[in-house]
């Protein structure tokens, strides 16, 4: 009896060994083909909805009277006007904000200093401010009731409703961005490879250009892309500190709304035609950054 009940554990064990060979691995991440249909319904659903049949509307909408004459739309002096100005925003806006954005990643995540988290709070500033408030922000810092608007008027120069304060703006509500891909980044960097050139000789500039700035051309692109994005299709704080000139002060948004308020419905969705397709452009170079960073980042030793 003794030796039956010893034997009998042992048996069990057996059986419950022989069990878990029998039963399948299944993967707690995976699940079954029913659930993983209706998962990729939502999602291509959510897609349709949100994304797919705005897009269908606007070039449907912009092309209800033919190519001709949405081309005649976007050919219009006012049209071009706004067209030219949004580009030259953001050719100043993006650089400047590049500039920025590399310094400010380099201060936080290289170096340790009294005000670094109060510096990190200021560059998510935006974030947390509606781009109208932005807006009134430099009308007080710079209409004629403030202190600098007279004195810069007396100089000749014109901020408000003018293209200085559209671009002021604009880099206001897009500085973040490039900051925000770039101080993650070089966190997780560390500081090992700059340490290793300086100690090699290699002065700051030479550390900077040839060992730092490498290390982060993926995420630096990257964050240009969306801050060149924001800053097209910025809208709130341009409409305050713009004055709504036509043919001097209107970007590419505010001249959408200006055509649908005046129901001109074809000259406005092909403007923002026009707009979509440059978003879209936006969106490819982004998902191509985003491939080949991934081979890059895999073709890398030690990933």
């Amino acid at each position: 009896m003794a030796v039956d009940a010893a034997m009998k554990p042992s048996a069990l064990a057996l059986s419950a060994a022989k069990e878990e060979r029998v039963r399948p691995f299944r993967d707690p991440t995976s699940e079954s083909l029913p659930v993983k249909i209706l998962l990729i319904a939502l999602a291509a659903a959510f897609l349709a909805l949100v994304l797919f049949l705005p897009l269908y509307a606007v070039f449907s909408e912009a092309l209800r009277k033919g190519l001709d004459a949405a081309l005649l739309a976007i050919a219009d002096h006012d049209a071009l006007s706004a067209v030219s100005l949004t580009l030259l925003v953001a050719v100043i806006a993006v650089p400047f904000n590049l500039v920025f954005g590399v310094a400010a990643a380099w201060a936080i995540a290289k170096f340790e200093f009294k005000g670094k988290a109060f510096l990190t709070t200021l560059i998510d500033l935006p974030f947390s401010v509606s781009p109208v408030i932005a807006g009134l922000v430099y009308i007080l810092l710079f209409g004629a009731g403030s202190f600098l608007g007279p004195v810069l008027e007396s100089w000749g120069a014109q901020v408000l409703f003018a293209v200085p304060g559209v671009v002021l703006a604009t880099i206001f509500v897009t500085f973040p961005f490039v900051a925000r891909e770039l101080i993650p980044l070089m966190q997780h960097q560390g500081t090992g490879d700059e340490e290793a050139a300086l100690s090699l000789g290699a002065s700051g500039w030479q550390t900077f250009w040839y060992v730092t700035l490498p290390n982060i051309k993926w995420g630096l692109l990257y964050g240009v892309l969306l801050c060149n994005a924001r800053a097209m299709g910025e809208f709130g704080a341009v409409s305050v500190v713009s004055g709504r000139l036509r043919g001097e002060t209107v970007t590419m948004p505010l001249q959408v709304e200006i055509l649908y308020n005046e129901y001109n419905y074809v000259a406005a969705f092909a403007v923002a035609a026009l707009l979509a397709l440059l978003a879209l452009v936006t969106l490819v170079l982004k998902a191509l950054l985003e491939r080949v960073y991934s081979r890059d980042h895999a073709l890398t030793p030690g990933h």
